[in-house]
C-alpha cells in the first residue's frame, strides 16, 4: 500500500498526518473498516434469530452468552501471554471465521425445524464474536500509534469503522429478502480474511511508525515482544486498579441501559412485523441511520465537542442523555421514541462516548491493553447484559411495563454520570504523570478531539 502524501492537501489538515504515518494510517482504516462491515453483516441476522427464538428466551441466551466469555477470554490470555501480537491476532480472526462458515454449513444443510435452535446457539456465538473482535482491534491500535499519534489520527479510523458499520449494514438490508442467510454469512468471513491480511501489513509498519517525530520512543521496539505476564492478569490487574474498575463499571452501566433499550425493540419488532425476512430488514435499516448519524457527528461534531468539554464532560454526554431519554420514555412508551432513542442513544456512544473510552487505555500498562481490556469488553459487558436481561424479566414480571423499565433506567444512569466524571479526571492526572515521567511536554486535553473511534 503505497504511502499517500497526505500532508501536503486538505485531508491532512483534517486529520494532522505526518511523514511516514500515511502507509499505517491505511491499514488501520481499512482493518476497522472490514471488521465492522462483518460484523453488521451478521447482526441483523442475530438479532431476528433471537426474536424468532421467542423474546422471553433473550435472557437465557444473555446468561449462555457469559458463561461463553468467561470460556473464551482465558484460552485467549493464554495466546496473548504466549505469543506476540503478530500470531495471536490473525489466529483468533481465523477461529472465528471458520465458526462462520460451520454456521452456514449446517444452515444451508438443516431442515427449516432446526431453525430455532441454530439461531439461539448464533445470537449467543455472535454476541461473543463482536466483542471479541472489536476490543483486539482496538488493543492492537493503542499498542501500535502512540499516545501523541493516537490524539491525532484516532479520527480518521473512526470514520473507517463508521463507514465499515454503514455497508455491512446497507449490505444485509438490500439483500436479506432475496439472498439466504448462509451466502450473507460468506460475506462476512470473506471480510474477516481482508482484517487479517490489513492487520499484517499494520504490523510490519509498526516499528517504523514509532521512529516518526514526535511519536513516543517509550514504546519502540516492544511491538513485536510477547507480552507474557500470567492467564489470569485480565482479571487480578482488573480489580486491583480502582481505575480499571471504574472503566469496568462505565461499561456496566451502559450495557444494563443498553440491554433495557435491546428488549423493548425486540418486541417492537415482533409485534410490527410478523414476517421474518421484514424483521431483518427493519434491524438493518436501524443499524444503517444509526451508523450514518454517528458517520456525521464524527466528521463535523465529535472534535468540537473533545475540545470545548475535554475528557471528563465528554464522557458525561451520553449518561445525561439517557437522562433525558429514559424520562421521555416514561411518559410516552411508543414506538417512536423507542426507536428515536435508540437510534440517537448508539449514535452518540459510537461517535462520542466509545471513542473516549478508548482513550483511557492509552495510559494502562502495555498488558493491560490486551489482558485487562479483554476482560472488560468482554465479560463485563456481558455482565451487564446478564444483569439487564434478568432484571428487565423482573419488571415486566411485576406488571410495570415500559414505565417501569424507563423508572428503573434513570437512577443508573445518574450513576453513570458521575462515574464518567471521575474517569475522565482521573485519566487526566494519569497522561500528566505519564507525560511527565517520560520527559514529554504536557498538553491540554484538546487534541483529543481526533481521537473518535467507533465500533
Amino acid at each position: 500500500m503505497p504511502d499517500p502524501d497526505l500532508h501536503r492537501g486538505p485531508l491532512a489538515r483534517l486529520i494532522d498526518v505526518k511523514p511516514g504515518e500515511g502507509r499505517a494510517l491505511g491499514w488501520a482504516w481499512a482493518y476497522i473498516f472490514s471488521i465492522l462491515a462483518a460484523y453488521y453483516v451478521l447482526r441483523p441476522i442475530r438479532d431476528q434469530m433471537g426474536v424468532a427464538g421467542g423474546i422471553e428466551n433473550l435472557p437465557w441466551l444473555f446468561t449462555a452468552t457469559l458463561v461463553g466469555m468467561l470460556c473464551l477470554n482465558l484460552p485467549f490470555a493464554y495466546l496473548v501471554k504466549q505469543m506476540p501480537r503478530a500470531r495471536f491476532v490473525p489466529i483468533t480472526y481465523r477461529f472465528f471465521a471458520a465458526n462462520i462458515l460451520a454456521f452456514a454449513l449446517v444452515l444451508y444443510l438443516a431442515p427449516p425445524e432446526w431453525n430455532i435452535w441454530i439461531g439461539r446457539v448464533f445470537f449467543v456465538w455472535l454476541s461473543i464474536f463482536n466483542l471479541f473482535v472489536v476490543s483486539i482491534f482496538w488493543a492492537t491500535i493503542v499498542d501500535v500509534f502512540s499516545n501523541e499519534q493516537g490524539r491525532r489520527l484516532f479520527g480518521f479510523i473512526a470514520a473507517g469503522a463508521t463507514l465499515g458499520a454503514i455497508a455491512g449494514s446497507a449490505t444485509t438490508a438490500v439483500l436479506a429478502k432475496n439472498v439466504p442467510t448462509w451466502g450473507l454469512m460468506l460475506c462476512a468471513v470473506a471480510l474477516l480474511e481482508v482484517a487479517v491480511f490489513c492487520m499484517r501489513g499494520l504490523a510490519a509498519l509498526s516499528s517504523q511508525l514509532h521512529e516518526v517525530p514526535g511519536s513516543s520512543t517509550t514504546q519502540k521496539g516492544d511491538q513485536d515482544r510477547t507480552i507474557g505476564g500470567s492467564v489470569l492478569a485480565g482479571v487480578t490487574r482488573t480489580f486491583a486498579s480502582p481505575y480499571l474498575l471504574n472503566i469496568s463499571l462505565f461499561l456496566l452501566l451502559f450495557s444494563v441501559t443498553s440491554t433495557f433499550l435491546y428488549f423493548e425493540q425486540a418486541g417492537i419488532a415482533k409485534r410490527s412485523f410478523p414476517d421474518r425476512g421484514a424483521q431483518t430488514a427493519f434491524f438493518a435499516s436501524v443499524d444503517l441511520a444509526v451508523n450514518v448519524l454517528t458517520l456525521g457527528v464524527q466528521l463535523f461534531l465529535t472534535g468540537r465537542i473533545v475540545n470545548r468539554l475535554g475528557v471528563a464532560l465528554t464522557l458525561a454526554i451520553l449518561p445525561a442523555f439517557s437522562i433525558l431519554g429514559f424520562a421521555a420514555l416514561a411518559i410516552w412508551p411508543t414506538i417512536g421514541v423507542i426507536v428515536a432513542f435508540q437510534v440517537l442513544r448508539r449514535a452518540g456512544n459510537y461517535a462520542i462516548a466509545r471513542p473516549i473510552r478508548e482513550v483511557l487505555f492509552t495510559v494502562v500498562p502495555r498488558e493491560d491493553r490486551y489482558k485487562a481490556k479483554s476482560f472488560i469488553d468482554t465479560v463485563v459487558y456481558r455482565l451487564g447484559d446478564q444483569i439487564g436481561a434478568w432484571s428487565f424479566t423482573g419488571i415486566q414480571g411485576l406488571g410495570l411495563g415500559s414505565t417501569g423499565i424507563a423508572g428503573a433506567a434513570i437512577p443508573l444512569s445518574a450513576a453513570w454520570l458521575l462515574n464518567s466524571l471521575w474517569l475522565g479526571h482521573a485519566q487526566d492526572r494519569r497522561r500528566t504523570a505519564r507525560e511527565t515521567e517520560s520527559g514529554e511536554t504536557v498538553e491540554s486535553s484538546a487534541p483529543l478531539a481526533r481521537a473518535a473511534p467507533s465500533a
